[in-house]
Protein backbone atom coordinates (compact mmCIF):
# COMPACT_ATOMS: atom_id res chain seq x y z
CA UNK A 1 0.00 0.00 0.00
CA UNK A 2 1.65 3.54 -0.75
CA UNK A 3 2.34 5.55 2.15
CA UNK A 4 -0.26 8.42 -0.07
CA UNK A 5 -3.26 5.50 0.85
CA UNK A 6 -2.03 4.72 4.20
CA UNK A 7 -2.41 8.38 5.46
CA UNK A 8 -5.81 8.73 4.35
CA UNK A 9 -6.44 5.20 6.19
CA UNK A 10 -4.82 6.94 9.20
CA UNK A 11 -7.54 9.77 8.61
CA UNK A 12 -10.24 7.08 8.40
CA UNK A 13 -9.28 6.18 11.54
CA UNK A 14 -9.09 9.14 13.46
CA UNK A 15 -12.24 11.17 12.22
CA UNK A 16 -14.37 7.82 13.18
CA UNK A 17 -13.37 7.55 16.28
CA UNK A 18 -14.04 11.70 16.57
CA UNK A 19 -17.12 11.11 14.97
CA UNK A 20 -18.13 8.11 17.21
CA UNK A 21 -17.47 9.68 20.85
CA UNK A 22 -19.23 13.06 19.35
CA UNK A 23 -22.22 10.80 18.36
CA UNK A 24 -22.62 8.64 21.14
CA UNK A 25 -22.21 11.95 23.62
CA UNK A 26 -24.94 14.28 21.78
CA UNK A 27 -27.34 10.87 21.50
CA UNK A 28 -27.08 10.08 25.61
CA UNK A 29 -28.74 13.45 26.47
CA UNK A 30 -31.42 12.87 24.63
CA UNK A 31 -31.79 9.58 26.67
CA UNK A 32 -31.71 10.87 30.22
CA UNK A 33 -35.46 11.19 30.70
CA UNK A 34 -36.32 7.15 29.47
CA UNK A 35 -33.42 6.33 31.74
CA UNK A 36 -34.64 8.07 34.83
CA UNK A 37 -37.63 6.79 34.13
CA UNK A 38 -36.80 3.05 33.69
CA UNK A 39 -34.56 2.76 36.24
CA UNK A 40 -36.91 4.98 38.85
CA UNK A 41 -34.02 7.04 39.34
CA UNK A 42 -33.83 10.51 40.68
CA UNK A 43 -32.21 13.44 38.49
CA UNK A 44 -29.18 13.71 40.45
CA UNK A 45 -28.78 10.01 40.64
CA UNK A 46 -29.84 9.95 36.83
CA UNK A 47 -27.33 12.75 35.68
CA UNK A 48 -24.28 10.96 36.81
CA UNK A 49 -25.04 9.38 33.20
CA UNK A 50 -23.78 12.15 31.73
CA UNK A 51 -21.01 13.70 34.71
CA UNK A 52 -19.38 9.96 34.83
CA UNK A 53 -18.65 10.40 30.95
CA UNK A 54 -17.50 14.28 31.18
CA UNK A 55 -15.81 13.53 34.92
CA UNK A 56 -13.30 10.89 33.08
CA UNK A 57 -12.37 12.55 30.18
CA UNK A 58 -11.98 16.29 31.90
CA UNK A 59 -9.50 14.19 34.66
CA UNK A 60 -7.40 11.53 32.18
CA UNK A 61 -7.34 13.93 28.90
CA UNK A 62 -4.00 15.49 29.93
CA UNK A 63 -2.92 12.08 31.35
CA UNK A 64 -3.28 10.06 28.62
CA UNK A 65 -1.62 12.59 25.96
CA UNK A 66 1.46 12.79 28.57
CA UNK A 67 1.28 8.50 28.45
CA UNK A 68 1.29 8.28 25.21
CA UNK A 69 4.64 10.09 24.32
CA UNK A 70 5.88 7.04 26.02
CA UNK A 71 3.92 4.09 24.65
CA UNK A 72 3.10 5.25 21.15
CA UNK A 73 -0.25 7.48 20.10
CA UNK A 74 -1.38 5.23 17.48
CA UNK A 75 -0.98 2.33 20.39
CA UNK A 76 -2.67 4.17 22.90
CA UNK A 77 -5.32 5.37 20.26
CA UNK A 78 -6.38 1.75 18.80
CA UNK A 79 -6.58 0.29 22.34
CA UNK A 80 -8.96 3.73 23.20
CA UNK A 81 -11.06 2.76 20.14
CA UNK A 82 -11.22 -1.15 21.60
CA UNK A 83 -11.85 0.10 25.04
CA UNK A 84 -14.82 2.52 23.88
CA UNK A 85 -16.62 -0.25 21.59
CA UNK A 86 -16.19 -2.92 24.18
CA UNK A 87 -17.59 -0.14 26.97
CA UNK A 88 -20.50 0.53 24.74
CA UNK A 89 -21.34 -3.14 24.36
CA UNK A 90 -21.73 -3.72 28.33
CA UNK A 91 -23.53 -0.39 28.58
CA UNK A 92 -25.89 -1.68 25.71
CA UNK A 93 -26.70 -4.50 28.80
CA UNK A 94 -26.17 -2.47 32.11
CA UNK A 95 -28.68 -4.47 34.71
CA UNK A 96 -28.96 -1.57 36.62
CA UNK A 97 -27.88 2.52 36.79
CA UNK A 98 -25.24 1.87 38.90
CA UNK A 99 -23.43 -0.91 36.25
CA UNK A 100 -24.40 1.88 33.37
CA UNK A 101 -22.55 4.76 35.43
CA UNK A 102 -19.60 2.40 36.29
CA UNK A 103 -19.25 1.30 32.14
CA UNK A 104 -20.11 4.87 31.37
CA UNK A 105 -16.61 5.58 33.20
CA UNK A 106 -14.94 2.86 30.62
CA UNK A 107 -16.71 4.20 27.55
CA UNK A 108 -14.84 7.46 28.53
CA UNK A 109 -11.44 6.25 29.36
CA UNK A 110 -11.59 5.11 25.60
CA UNK A 111 -12.58 8.19 24.30
CA UNK A 112 -10.35 10.25 26.42
CA UNK A 113 -7.34 7.99 24.92
CA UNK A 114 -8.63 8.96 21.26
CA UNK A 115 -9.29 12.44 22.02
CA UNK A 116 -6.28 13.29 23.40
CA UNK A 117 -4.06 11.85 20.22
CA UNK A 118 -5.82 11.98 17.32
CA UNK A 119 -4.81 15.51 16.16
CA UNK A 120 -0.84 14.67 17.28
CA UNK A 121 -1.58 11.47 14.83
CA UNK A 122 -3.00 13.63 12.21
CA UNK A 123 -0.14 16.14 12.56
CA UNK A 124 2.79 13.43 12.45
CA UNK A 125 1.31 11.84 9.34
CA UNK A 126 0.09 14.66 6.57
CA UNK A 127 3.13 17.19 5.48
CA UNK A 128 2.43 20.61 6.33
CA UNK A 129 0.86 21.84 3.36
CA UNK A 130 -2.19 19.51 3.96
CA UNK A 131 -2.41 19.80 7.78
CA UNK A 132 -4.82 22.21 7.91
CA UNK A 133 -7.50 21.12 5.24
CA UNK A 134 -6.73 17.61 7.39
CA UNK A 135 -7.76 18.93 10.48
CA UNK A 136 -10.54 21.00 8.96
CA UNK A 137 -12.20 17.79 7.74
CA UNK A 138 -11.20 16.20 11.75
CA UNK A 139 -13.49 19.47 12.53
CA UNK A 140 -16.70 18.43 9.86
CA UNK A 141 -16.08 14.66 11.41
CA UNK A 142 -17.51 16.14 14.98
CA UNK A 143 -19.79 18.40 13.55
CA UNK A 144 -21.57 15.89 11.71
CA UNK A 145 -21.55 13.66 14.91
CA UNK A 146 -22.94 16.39 17.06
CA UNK A 147 -25.58 17.03 14.48
CA UNK A 148 -27.04 14.07 13.61
CA UNK A 149 -26.53 12.51 17.24
CA UNK A 150 -29.76 14.16 18.84
CA UNK A 151 -32.09 12.84 15.50
CA UNK A 152 -30.44 9.24 14.96
CA UNK A 153 -30.61 9.10 18.82
CA UNK A 154 -34.45 9.85 19.03
CA UNK A 155 -35.23 7.76 16.43
CA UNK A 156 -33.15 5.04 18.35
CA UNK A 157 -34.99 5.55 21.43
CA UNK A 158 -38.12 5.64 20.24
CA UNK A 159 -38.50 2.53 17.95
CA UNK A 160 -35.56 0.06 19.32
CA UNK A 161 -35.07 1.58 23.17
CA UNK A 162 -32.30 3.38 24.58
CA UNK A 163 -29.83 0.35 24.96
CA UNK A 164 -29.68 0.41 21.11
CA UNK A 165 -27.76 4.09 21.33
CA UNK A 166 -24.95 1.46 22.69
CA UNK A 167 -25.10 -0.98 20.59
CA UNK A 168 -24.57 0.82 16.94
CA UNK A 169 -21.01 2.18 18.07
CA UNK A 170 -20.31 -1.42 18.95
CA UNK A 171 -19.04 -3.48 15.89
CA UNK A 172 -17.24 -0.02 14.47
CA UNK A 173 -15.28 0.76 17.36
CA UNK A 174 -13.98 -3.25 17.15
CA UNK A 175 -13.36 -3.19 13.53
CA UNK A 176 -11.67 0.39 13.90
CA UNK A 177 -9.83 -0.60 16.27
CA UNK A 178 -8.51 -3.42 14.38
CA UNK A 179 -7.58 -1.21 11.44
CA UNK A 180 -6.02 1.13 13.48
CA UNK A 181 -3.50 -1.56 15.06
CA UNK A 182 -2.17 -1.87 11.45
CA UNK A 183 -2.33 1.32 9.87
CA UNK A 184 -1.89 3.77 13.03
CA UNK A 185 1.81 5.01 13.57
CA UNK A 186 4.33 3.58 15.82
CA UNK A 187 6.32 5.91 17.32
CA UNK A 188 9.39 4.33 19.27
CA UNK A 189 9.82 4.58 23.20
CA UNK A 190 10.76 7.85 24.55
CA UNK A 191 12.34 7.44 27.06
CA UNK A 192 13.18 11.19 27.91
CA UNK A 193 9.40 11.43 28.83
CA UNK A 194 7.93 11.36 32.63
CA UNK A 195 4.71 11.04 33.09
CA UNK A 196 3.50 13.16 36.23
CA UNK A 197 1.34 10.17 38.04
CA UNK A 198 1.38 12.53 41.07
CA UNK A 199 -0.26 15.39 39.59
CA UNK A 200 -2.49 13.05 37.78
CA UNK A 201 -3.59 11.83 40.65
CA UNK A 202 -4.59 14.57 42.46
CA UNK A 203 -6.02 16.25 39.45
CA UNK A 204 -8.63 13.58 39.12
CA UNK A 205 -9.50 13.59 42.75
CA UNK A 206 -9.98 17.46 42.72
CA UNK A 207 -12.88 17.48 40.13
CA UNK A 208 -14.11 14.18 41.55
CA UNK A 209 -14.99 14.96 44.73
CA UNK A 210 -15.70 19.06 43.50
CA UNK A 211 -18.64 16.93 40.87
CA UNK A 212 -20.14 15.10 44.08
CA UNK A 213 -20.13 17.74 46.19
CA UNK A 214 -22.49 19.60 43.43
CA UNK A 215 -24.61 17.01 42.77
CA UNK A 216 -24.88 15.63 46.35
CA UNK A 217 -26.07 18.67 47.64
CA UNK A 218 -29.63 18.18 47.73
CA UNK A 219 -29.28 14.86 48.66
CA UNK A 220 -30.99 14.27 52.14
CA UNK A 221 -28.35 11.61 52.47
CA UNK A 222 -25.90 13.98 53.01
CA UNK A 223 -25.36 16.49 56.04
CA UNK A 224 -23.88 20.29 55.83
CA UNK A 225 -20.83 18.49 57.84
CA UNK A 226 -20.19 15.91 55.00
CA UNK A 227 -20.82 18.84 51.98
CA UNK A 228 -17.77 21.06 53.60
CA UNK A 229 -15.22 18.04 54.25
CA UNK A 230 -16.18 16.60 50.70
CA UNK A 231 -15.32 20.20 49.31
CA UNK A 232 -12.48 21.36 51.58
CA UNK A 233 -10.49 17.80 50.44
CA UNK A 234 -11.59 19.02 47.25
CA UNK A 235 -9.56 21.99 47.18
CA UNK A 236 -7.15 20.35 49.05
CA UNK A 237 -6.02 18.26 46.38
CA UNK A 238 -6.40 21.04 44.05
CA UNK A 239 -3.60 22.96 45.74
CA UNK A 240 -1.81 19.49 46.33
CA UNK A 241 -1.69 19.58 41.97
CA UNK A 242 -1.11 23.10 41.64
CA UNK A 243 1.91 22.79 44.44
CA UNK A 244 3.17 19.31 42.17
CA UNK A 245 2.48 21.05 38.80
CA UNK A 246 5.32 24.02 39.70
CA UNK A 247 7.91 21.61 40.91
CA UNK A 248 7.94 18.78 38.27
CA UNK A 249 10.24 18.56 35.32
CA UNK A 250 7.63 17.76 32.85
CA UNK A 251 4.28 18.83 34.43
CA UNK A 252 0.95 17.17 33.27
CA UNK A 253 -0.20 21.29 33.43
CA UNK A 254 2.31 23.86 32.52
CA UNK A 255 0.97 26.73 34.77
CA UNK A 256 3.06 29.13 33.18
CA UNK A 257 0.95 29.55 30.45
CA UNK A 258 -1.37 31.08 32.46
CA UNK A 259 0.42 33.68 33.75
CA UNK A 260 -0.42 35.92 30.61
CA UNK A 261 -3.65 37.13 30.85
CA UNK A 262 -5.11 36.97 27.02
CA UNK A 263 -4.34 33.15 27.41
CA UNK A 264 -5.77 32.54 30.79
CA UNK A 265 -9.11 34.65 30.24
CA UNK A 266 -9.43 33.01 26.59
CA UNK A 267 -8.79 29.39 28.54
CA UNK A 268 -11.76 30.63 31.14
CA UNK A 269 -14.23 32.31 28.71
CA UNK A 270 -14.18 28.48 27.04
CA UNK A 271 -14.85 27.04 30.07
CA UNK A 272 -17.68 29.43 30.77
CA UNK A 273 -19.19 29.22 27.23
CA UNK A 274 -19.85 25.45 27.54
CA UNK A 275 -20.62 25.62 30.97
CA UNK A 276 -23.41 27.59 29.46
CA UNK A 277 -24.03 25.59 26.51
CA UNK A 278 -24.75 21.90 28.94
CA UNK A 279 -26.95 24.08 31.33
CA UNK A 280 -29.33 24.07 28.10
CA UNK A 281 -28.52 20.53 26.85
CA UNK A 282 -28.88 18.61 30.21
CA UNK A 283 -32.10 19.94 31.13
CA UNK A 284 -33.98 20.64 27.33
CA UNK A 285 -34.91 17.01 26.75
CA UNK A 286 -36.27 16.93 30.52
CA UNK A 287 -38.68 19.89 29.63
CA UNK A 288 -39.43 18.46 25.86
CA UNK A 289 -40.87 14.87 27.56
CA UNK A 290 -42.21 15.89 30.63
CA UNK A 291 -43.97 19.27 29.38
CA UNK A 292 -44.43 19.41 25.97
CA UNK A 293 -44.80 15.64 25.87
CA UNK A 294 -42.82 15.02 22.42
CA UNK A 295 -41.65 11.61 21.79
CA UNK A 296 -38.03 11.11 21.38
CA UNK A 297 -37.91 11.55 17.91
CA UNK A 298 -38.93 14.89 17.74
CA UNK A 299 -37.24 15.93 20.76
CA UNK A 300 -33.80 15.16 18.41
CA UNK A 301 -35.07 16.77 15.96
CA UNK A 302 -35.44 19.70 18.10
CA UNK A 303 -32.15 19.52 20.03
CA UNK A 304 -30.81 19.98 16.41
CA UNK A 305 -31.43 23.46 16.20
CA UNK A 306 -28.13 23.92 18.27
CA UNK A 307 -25.34 21.13 16.29
CA UNK A 308 -26.76 22.83 13.06
CA UNK A 309 -26.67 26.17 13.59
CA UNK A 310 -22.96 26.07 14.90
CA UNK A 311 -22.36 24.14 11.97
CA UNK A 312 -23.79 26.80 9.24
CA UNK A 313 -22.17 29.77 11.08
CA UNK A 314 -18.67 28.39 12.35
CA UNK A 315 -16.95 29.06 8.50
CA UNK A 316 -17.91 32.23 8.25
CA UNK A 317 -17.02 33.45 11.86
CA UNK A 318 -13.83 31.35 11.47
CA UNK A 319 -13.06 33.48 8.05
CA UNK A 320 -14.25 36.59 9.88
CA UNK A 321 -11.96 36.15 13.10
CA UNK A 322 -9.02 36.33 11.08
CA UNK A 323 -10.19 40.20 9.93
CA UNK A 324 -11.12 41.48 13.26
CA UNK A 325 -10.07 41.97 16.81
CA UNK A 326 -9.32 38.58 18.57
CA UNK A 327 -11.38 39.62 21.47
CA UNK A 328 -13.99 41.15 19.63
CA UNK A 329 -15.76 38.41 17.67
CA UNK A 330 -15.43 35.65 20.33
CA UNK A 331 -17.10 38.28 23.08
CA UNK A 332 -20.07 39.16 20.81
CA UNK A 333 -20.32 35.29 20.40
CA UNK A 334 -20.85 35.11 24.03
CA UNK A 335 -22.94 37.93 24.35
CA UNK A 336 -25.33 36.60 21.57
CA UNK A 337 -25.95 32.99 23.70
CA UNK A 338 -26.30 34.62 27.23
CA UNK A 339 -29.04 36.34 24.86
CA UNK A 340 -30.64 32.93 23.96
CA UNK A 341 -30.30 31.70 27.01
CA UNK A 342 -32.36 34.77 28.54
CA UNK A 343 -34.64 33.93 26.24
CA UNK A 344 -34.96 30.14 26.87
CA UNK A 345 -35.79 31.22 30.53
CA UNK A 346 -38.67 32.34 29.80
CA UNK A 347 -39.92 29.15 28.54
CA UNK A 348 -43.73 28.48 28.96
CA UNK A 349 -45.89 24.81 29.04
CA UNK A 350 -47.50 26.16 25.78
CA UNK A 351 -44.42 27.68 23.51
CA UNK A 352 -44.44 27.01 20.44
CA UNK A 353 -41.76 23.96 18.78
CA UNK A 354 -40.82 26.68 16.42
CA UNK A 355 -40.13 29.50 18.86
CA UNK A 356 -38.41 26.67 21.12
CA UNK A 357 -35.92 25.54 18.13
CA UNK A 358 -35.13 29.65 17.31
CA UNK A 359 -34.40 30.25 20.67
CA UNK A 360 -32.03 27.40 20.56
CA UNK A 361 -30.80 28.43 17.26
CA UNK A 362 -29.49 31.78 18.78
CA UNK A 363 -27.66 29.90 21.98
CA UNK A 364 -25.83 27.71 19.06
CA UNK A 365 -24.94 30.52 16.67
CA UNK A 366 -23.28 32.72 19.57
CA UNK A 367 -21.42 29.47 20.55
CA UNK A 368 -19.74 29.08 16.78
CA UNK A 369 -18.75 32.81 16.61
CA UNK A 370 -17.21 32.07 20.36
CA UNK A 371 -15.86 28.47 19.95
CA UNK A 372 -13.58 29.01 16.97
CA UNK A 373 -11.95 32.77 16.94
CA UNK A 374 -11.27 32.07 20.59
CA UNK A 375 -9.32 28.45 19.84
CA UNK A 376 -7.48 30.19 17.22
CA UNK A 377 -6.62 33.74 19.31
CA UNK A 378 -5.47 31.17 22.45
CA UNK A 379 -3.54 29.16 20.07
CA UNK A 380 -1.87 31.95 18.61
CA UNK A 381 -0.92 33.74 22.15
CA UNK A 382 0.70 30.40 22.98
CA UNK A 383 3.54 29.74 20.15
CA UNK A 384 3.74 27.60 17.60
CA UNK A 385 6.23 25.79 19.89
CA UNK A 386 2.96 25.16 22.97
CA UNK A 387 0.85 24.50 20.13
CA UNK A 388 0.14 20.82 21.00
CA UNK A 389 -0.63 21.10 24.76
CA UNK A 390 -2.76 24.58 24.39
CA UNK A 391 -4.65 22.54 21.85
CA UNK A 392 -4.99 20.21 24.71
CA UNK A 393 -5.63 22.40 27.33
CA UNK A 394 -8.58 23.68 25.12
CA UNK A 395 -10.43 20.38 25.26
CA UNK A 396 -9.82 20.06 28.51
CA UNK A 397 -11.19 23.39 29.57
CA UNK A 398 -14.37 21.84 26.85
CA UNK A 399 -15.16 19.42 28.94
CA UNK A 400 -14.72 21.13 31.94
CA UNK A 401 -17.23 23.42 31.08
CA UNK A 402 -19.99 20.69 30.09
CA UNK A 403 -19.28 19.26 33.31
CA UNK A 404 -19.70 22.50 35.22
CA UNK A 405 -23.42 23.35 32.93
CA UNK A 406 -24.47 19.75 33.61
CA UNK A 407 -23.41 19.80 37.38
CA UNK A 408 -24.79 23.12 38.17
CA UNK A 409 -28.24 22.99 35.82
CA UNK A 410 -29.15 19.56 37.46
CA UNK A 411 -28.05 21.35 41.27
CA UNK A 412 -30.27 24.25 40.78
CA UNK A 413 -33.53 22.71 38.91
CA UNK A 414 -33.49 19.86 41.57
CA UNK A 415 -33.15 22.56 44.71
CA UNK A 416 -35.96 24.56 43.37
CA UNK A 417 -38.15 21.83 42.38
CA UNK A 418 -37.56 19.94 45.28
CA UNK A 419 -38.70 23.36 47.31
CA UNK A 420 -41.77 24.31 45.45
CA UNK A 421 -42.53 20.72 46.08
CA UNK A 422 -42.35 19.68 49.32
CA UNK A 423 -39.38 18.01 49.20
CA UNK A 424 -40.14 15.75 45.70
CA UNK A 425 -37.93 14.67 43.56
CA UNK A 426 -38.19 14.33 39.46
CA UNK A 427 -39.00 10.97 39.44
CA UNK A 428 -42.37 12.26 41.12
CA UNK A 429 -43.55 14.14 38.87
CA UNK A 430 -46.72 14.73 37.99
CA UNK A 431 -48.67 16.95 35.44
CA UNK A 432 -50.15 18.95 38.60
CA UNK A 433 -46.06 19.72 38.78
CA UNK A 434 -45.91 21.80 35.55
CA UNK A 435 -45.69 25.39 37.02
CA UNK A 436 -42.79 24.01 39.94
CA UNK A 437 -40.92 22.20 36.81
CA UNK A 438 -41.11 25.44 34.54
CA UNK A 439 -39.87 28.25 37.54
CA UNK A 440 -37.02 25.13 38.52
CA UNK A 441 -36.19 25.83 34.94
CA UNK A 442 -36.21 29.36 34.88
CA UNK A 443 -33.92 29.31 37.76
CA UNK A 444 -31.15 26.76 36.59
CA UNK A 445 -30.80 29.18 33.27
CA UNK A 446 -31.10 32.47 35.08
CA UNK A 447 -27.98 30.90 36.96
CA UNK A 448 -26.53 29.65 33.55
CA UNK A 449 -27.24 33.42 32.12
CA UNK A 450 -25.17 34.85 34.91
CA UNK A 451 -22.19 31.95 33.58
CA UNK A 452 -22.49 33.39 30.21
CA UNK A 453 -21.99 37.43 31.26
CA UNK A 454 -19.32 36.04 33.18
CA UNK A 455 -17.32 34.35 30.46
CA UNK A 456 -18.30 37.91 28.42
CA UNK A 457 -16.59 39.79 30.94
CA UNK A 458 -13.86 37.81 30.82
CA UNK A 459 -13.59 37.29 27.17
CA UNK A 460 -13.38 40.98 26.36
CA UNK A 461 -11.16 41.48 29.62
CA UNK A 462 -8.49 39.68 28.13
CA UNK A 463 -6.40 42.40 26.93
CA UNK A 464 -3.69 42.38 23.84
CA UNK A 465 -1.88 39.00 22.53
CA UNK A 466 1.09 40.57 22.60
CA UNK A 467 4.01 39.86 19.74
CA UNK A 468 2.88 36.23 19.32
CA UNK A 469 -0.43 38.00 17.57
CA UNK A 470 1.72 37.93 14.48
CA UNK A 471 1.73 34.28 14.47
CA UNK A 472 -0.29 32.89 11.66
CA UNK A 473 -3.33 30.65 12.50
CA UNK A 474 -3.47 27.35 10.83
Amino acid sequence: MSSSQNKWLVFLVVATGVFMSTLDSSMVNIALPIIMQDFHSSLPITEWVVLIYLLTITATLLFWGHLSDRLGRGRVYSCGMLVFGAASLVCAYSPGLVWLICFRFCQALGAAMMMSTGPAIIKETFPPEQLGRTLGLVGVAVSLGLMTGPAVGGYLIEFYGWRSLFMITVPVGFLFAILGSKVLPRVIHQSGVRVDWFGSLTWALALTLACLALTHATSASWSFLVLVVVLGASVLFLGLFIRIELLVRQPLLPLDLFRERFFSMGVLSAVLSFAMLFSVIMLIPFYLDRIINLPPSRIGLVMMAVPSSIMLVAPFAGWLSDHTSPRLLPTSGLMISSLGLLLLSHLTPTMSLVRIAGNLAILGVGQAMFLSPNSSAVLASSGRQRAGVTAALLATARNMGMLLGAAQAALVFSLLFSRMTGGLDMKHFTPEHTGAFVTALHGAFGVASVIGLVGVLASWFRGKMGNKELIVKN
